[in-house]
């Protein structure tokens, strides 16, 4: 029987509330880069592990940092004049049973292989430097991530959070970054780079978005284009807002420009990202696991990125969370707005957590007495099976960021 608790949530849903601030770094922020590279260098290793030991063996990936280069960004095409510095740190098991896994060589090229498919304009051979300092250490077959018989066992007394339903500045948020990054669009705008934060205000019913764009040099001939193209950007952001609200929309791109005719200072690079030329990068410091940093939600500081899927409750149970709340607001009527938090006891099944509470604001003319059964079924289910996160993870089907 596991420890699951409903109760109300007894405030104003967020969408009454009167300010609500809502941020998203896109996959070009250095921080970002940082989460992208530390995930896929634990996927890459969950691979190899099980192709070359049948099983995950323990590693946690998610101490990446960014270092920032040096570039001299113009109209028409600048240069980087230093590499941007990439350096991997964690710990990882590199020998099974006298069998040896090239584990700095499967993270390097995991994490050289994320740039290339990420940062379209990043010459990552040229324009980084990417250094491997992950501990290696040996194990055994008796580890106890292949314990078939039970579920893995919680690495750490810790806990995940997650929300639902999203509000429409939530979405408006998350999809501009998602609209302004997509291959679609690059396509379209190849000046549009990947370093991209959107930060949402809603003052009432006025949402007011900021939002950087970091422009790439080499497709934008002068000043005037450069105009052009944010008046572009704003034009689509607005027509992508619309499907979200009625509320007033205002939309402000790269405020920090100064359009001095003899010496115009914008935000131009030459790769796409601020790593280039003077903004470093580390794991978990940017969007949380649902993609979105939002103070006014419940949020853990844990960085999901990195860490190992097999029994790190840091990313397990964020995931689980947000992927919990989301079933339930699906398939349970009434639900205005619900809050997941889960806590685990080191050294006790992952799947068996000491609480799982579902704070519930319901819409008008329910009880929580008519939804909580199904509220406790959906959540056990998912503890039930509680490795398809674990599946998810290692097959890249879940965003860590």
């Amino acid at each position: 029987m596991r420890n699951i608790i409903i109760e109300p949530l007894r405030q104003p849903s967020i969408e009454e509330q009167k300010i609500e601030i809502v941020e998203r770094k896109g996959i070009g922020h250095p921080d970002s880069i940082s989460d992208g590279i530390a995930e896929s260098v634990s996927r890459a290793l969950c691979n190899a592990y099980l192709e070359h030991f049948g099983t995950i063996m323990h590693h946690n990936t998610d101490e990446v940092q960014i270092t920032a280069g040096e570039s001299t960004p113009k109209f028409g095409g600048g240069e980087v004049l230093k590499p941007i510095n990439i350096l991997l740190t964690g710990r990882g098991i590199s020998e099974v049973d006298r069998k040896k896994i090239g584990l700095d060589r499967i993270a390097i090229g995991a994490a050289k292989e994320y740039l290339k498919e990420n940062i379209r304009n990043l010459d990552v051979e040229t324009c980084t430097i990417v250094e491997c300092k992950i501990g290696h250490g040996s194990g055994e077959l008796r580890d106890v991530f292949t314990r078939r018989d039970s579920a893995p066992l919680s690495n750490d007394t810790s806990f995940g959070v997650g929300f639902a339903p999203f509000s429409e500045t939530e979405n408006i948020v998350l999809e501009t970054e998602k609209l302004l990054n997509s291959q679609k669009f690059k396509r379209k705008y190849p000046a549009v780079g990947e370093d991209i934060k959107v930060m949402g205000l809603r003052e009432e019913d006025e949402i007011t978005l900021t939002v950087a764009v970091a422009m790439v040099d080499k497709y934008v001939a002068d000043l005037e284009e450069y105009i052009e193209i944010k008046s572009i950007l704003e034009e689509n952001i607005l027509d992508l807002a619309r499907k979200y609200t009625d509320r007033d929309i205002n939309i402000f791109i790269n405020t920090a420009d100064k359009y001095d005719e003899e010496k115009p200072s914008v935000y131009i690079t030459v790769t796409g990202t601020s790593a280039e030329m003077g903004d470093d990068g580390s794991v978990g410091r940017g969007n949380r696991a649902n993609g979105l940093i939002t103070p006014n939600r419940p949020m853990s500081m844990e960085a999901t990125s990195g860490k190992n899927p097999i029994n790190h409750v840091g990313k397990i149970y964020n995931l689980l969370a947000n992927q919990m709340a989301s079933d339930i607001v699906k398939n349970v009527d009434g639900i205005k707005q619900i809050h997941i938090m889960i806590l685990s006891q080191i050294g006790k099944p992952i799947n068996q957590p000491k609480a799982a509470t579902s704070q519930i604001l319901l819409e008008e003319g329910y009880k929580i007495e008519e939804v909580q059964e199904d509220i406790s079924r959906i959540m056990d289910e998912w503890f039930d099976n509680i490795g398809d996160i674990t599946e998810m993870l290692i097959k890249g089907k879940l965003k860590t960021f």
